[in-house]
């Protein structure tokens, strides 16, 4: 998806959002997205953890994040941490790129929240942009569908227990 601004952008640089909704409050959401260890409960990444703390939390700004699968990973640097509605991460190792910013912004949706994982790139390597942008919305999407399923099944079970 484009989006307005996409004419003020340079040509190297290339971006995307991707909006989904699930049921579940942007608090109980937050707790999945703007805590890097509970990444593991709902991606596909089998180690996700801090290798530096930020403030004022340790998940808060300036907070380094490592996300793996085997020995590949990536590592991101905490830029924006408003609890229970706005994570911002740039990449620092890790995914082809020169620069590579997203933000995940948490909004009230009746009863239920809007996700909205937007992201921002400039590739590594000329020419090759579009791919690179192509495969990072791919992976984001999933990211954004797993963790609306994933808290749309923390209601539901929260659900059950309280009946």
């Amino acid at each position: 998806m484009t989006s307005a601004n996409d004419s003020e952008r340079p040509r190297h640089e290339y971006g995307f959002e991707v909006v989904r909704r699930t049921n579940a409050p942007p608090e109980l959401v937050w707790a999945l997205v703007g805590v890097a260890s509970r990444w593991k409960e709902w991606t596909w990444m089998t180690r996700t953890f801090l290798t530096r703390e930020g403030v004022p939390e340790p998940d808060g700004v300036g907070a380094l994040r490592r996300f793996g699968v085997g020995p590949f990973g990536s590592i991101e640097e905490v830029v924006a941490w408003e609890p229970p509605s706005h994570l911002g991460y740039e990449s620092r190792k890790g995914i082809p790129v020169r620069r590579y910013r997203a933000d995940v912004h948490l909004e009230v949706d009746g009863t239920g929240t809007k996700v909205r994982w937007e992201a921002t790139l400039v590739p590594l390597l000329p020419g090759t942009g579009a791919v690179v942008a192509a495969l990072l919305r791919w992976v984001i999407a999933g990211f954004t569908k797993r963790l609306c399923v994933y808290a749309d099944r923390q209601v539901a079970q929260a659900g059950r227990n309280s009946n």
